[in-house]
């Protein structure tokens, strides 16, 4: 199983999570690419630190939203949001192979990442704007329009999931203005990720959910992050990155 976690979140003298402890654990980075969180200097020094860790980067792309921290759905244009998320991986690309990497996959953010599970046009886009970049791993939701727009597009699709978010009894995240949407304590995170194991997810209502997921997600700014992450690889036995 591999372990990833979202990276690289501050912006200019703002600072969030703990980027340099974390990827002391995780196997994949996902990296903000300056629209909904990060900027140059962030961008490159997370590389650094992910090279020097042997973590894999991944260009987490999001709408052009430093306010809303990418959590408002933007009407965007296709043809724009495609060439949006090619700056993005492009811009990150350019931070990786100054350490001597390069970006390995996709994820998508916030509510970019909820949108492409049922938005064709715009799941379509952010394939497209990979597709334009190179043919790179997809990681997304599973059962979303995302990874059967990646499959279609000759990209592999990763089926994520998540160990500190809430599920609806459909598959999908618990919106983060519902009770229930963040799950904060270690142990119930453990857990999940136990249940992952043995390809089981359990909704907020109970319902047991079916997954055959490649990678757990721990956010970076959950609170008590560090310790999730260090809780649940050790529970994983063995984390390895898929990319």
């Amino acid at each position: 199983m591999d372990l990833n976690s979202d990276l690289g979140e501050g912006f200019g003298i703002w600072k969030l999570g703990d980027d340099t402890a974390l990827l002391g654990v995780i196997t994949s980075a996902n990296v903000a690419c300056g629209f909904h969180a990060g900027d140059p200097s962030t961008m490159r020094k997370v590389c650094e630190e992910a090279a020097k860790n042997g973590v894999k980067i991944g260009a987490q792309v999001s709408y052009r939203d430093l306010a809303g921290f990418g959590r408002r759905f933007i009407d965007v244009d296709p043809t724009e949001l495609a060439d949006e998320v090619l700056y993005q991986i492009g811009a990150l690309d350019a931070c990786a192979r100054a350490a001597g990497a390069e970006v390995a996959y996709v994820k998508p953010h916030g509510a970019l990442y909820n949108a492409t599970v049922h938005h064709e046009k715009q799941a379509k886009a952010v394939v497209d704007g990979v597709k334009a970049f190179k043919d790179l791993p997809v990681l997304g939701l599973p059962g979303s329009q995302l990874l059967e727009k990646a499959a279609l597009a000759g990209l592999r699709p990763v089926q994520e999931a998540f160990a500190d978010r809430g599920y609806t009894p459909e598959g999908t995240l618990v919106p983060r203005s519902q009770p229930n949407a963040l799950v904060t304590d270690t142990a119930q995170i453990v857990e999940r990720a136990h249940r992952l194991l043995q390809g089981e997810l359990v909704a907020v209502d109970g319902t047991v959910l079916k997954t055959s997921a490649e990678s757990l997600c721990v956010h970076g700014d959950t609170p008590g992050a560090v310790a999730h992450a260090r809780a649940v690889k050790e529970a994983l036995g063995t984390v390895r990155p898929f990319a």
